[in-house]
């Protein structure tokens, strides 16, 4: 899994927008950057917020170039929940594309202090669909869980909370938190180990991008919904 930009190059951002009370940025590039690598597109047509207040991303053809989305929350948020509500299916998303709710930073100490709750076929299409990384991810010792995510769940929610001792993550189906009954939560894991981030400069992020900048096996555009983030402080 690549998050990282590729270095030398500046990102650009010339737009913003507003969504669940936070002021995002929208990433633009017109050579391929990291993650994938990728074009990344600011767009309308790829960023947008609903009547409903509701993000989508979406990656878009053009020509015979693919554009993918990604915002940056314009602040540093730190220790706490980070609740990421999707109003999408995302279990069965194209062999190529990746939906990423995480924190990262540019600067690279603590392995970007980066955080992944993601949905993509990293391991082929006979292995899971879901993941939660503590980066730096180095193979089968790596601070990883991976789950198979459900059909037929087009509201879920996704959160970590990140602490000083720990992080903790949970899936769940439906939007209600906390949810009206146990058989409602269908992942959680608990990681405890040496290589926990610390705050710094880290931002809260959303991204819809191609492995390896391939277009979906399918042809098809691919576009996703995120009606609401919510962060609740340590």
């Amino acid at each position: 899994m690549l998050l990282t930009p590729i270095f030398g190059e500046t990102m650009q951002y010339t737009r913003t927008i507003q969504f669940s009370g936070f002021t995002w940025r929208v990433k633009r590039h017109t050579t391929p950057v990291g993650p994938g690598p990728n074009f990344f597109s600011d767009s309308d047509c790829n960023v947008w917020v609903d009547s409903r207040g509701r993000l989508h991303l979406k990656i878009t053809r053009v020509g015979n170039r693919w554009d993918c989305a990604e915002v940056i929350n314009t602040r540093s948020l730190g220790y706490g929940t980070y609740r990421f509500y999707l109003d999408s299916e995302v279990h069965d998303l194209d062999p190529r594309v990746v939906l990423g709710l995480f924190t990262w930073s540019d600067d690279p100490a603590y392995a970007h202090r980066e955080i992944d709750i993601e949905f993509a076929r990293f391991q082929g299409a006979t292995g899971p669909n879901a993941f939660y990384t503590i980066m730096p991810y180095t193979g089968s010792s790596a601070p990883q869980h991976t789950f198979n995510w459900l059909p037929n769940t087009p509201k879920s929610v996704h959160w970590f909370r990140w602490e000083p001792s720990r992080i903790v993550f949970q899936s769940v189906r439906g939007h209600r938190l906390p949810p009206p009954d146990s058989k409602y939560i269908h992942a959680e894991w608990t990681y405890s180990g040496p290589t926990r981030p610390v705050p710094g400069n880290e931002n809260p992020r959303i991204n819809l991008w191609l492995l390896n900048g391939q277009p979906p096996t399918n042809g098809r555009e691919v576009e996703v919904v995120i009606s609401r983030f919510v962060f609740i402080p340590l």
